[in-house]
């Protein structure tokens, strides 16, 4: 399970004074802990995948608006967030990857966006980021 795990290394990053590590490691288990308060129930998988993809999401968000305004502190930061919650995915499929996964399920040229994506997400979910799976969709239905 996610939880233990991000504890354990959040012990760790304790031990360790590692500021940072221990930051980001506080905010997953506590974004952890809060969807878990909100369903009643231990996450599975694909819902602690959602979570850290959630917060990812975030980071970069906030990557950008370092990167706008040109704080090379902030985007230091950021980027090493970035690296520790995106040790916590799964490994991460190429683009051709996931290309071949959605021939294979039957996405073809003149399929509808919509339609596709239905098909998409939830073959690839967790396994690549929706920026990265709406791209390679749009290659292959035009």
């Amino acid at each position: 399970m996610l939880k233990t795990i991000v504890f354990d290394q959040l012990k760790q990053a304790m031990k360790n004074k590692d500021a940072l590590a221990k930051g980001v490691l506080t905010l997953v288990k506590s974004a952890l802990d809060a969807a878990e308060k909100e369903k009643g129930a231990e996450l599975t998988p694909q819902e602690e995948t959602a979570v850290i993809n959630r917060e990812i999401k975030q980071t970069n968000q906030s990557l950008e608006g370092a990167k706008q305004a040109y704080r090379s502190d902030l985007i230091e930061k950021e980027e090493a967030k970035l690296v520790i919650l995106k040790s916590f995915l799964p490994k991460q499929l190429t683009e051709e990857e996931i290309s071949a996964e959605l021939q294979t399920a039957g996405i073809t040229s003149g399929m509808n966006m919509g339609e596709a994506m239905k098909i998409a997400k939830p073959l690839l979910d967790g396994k690549a980021d929706g920026a990265t799976i709406s791209k390679v969709v749009k290659t292959l239905i035009s």
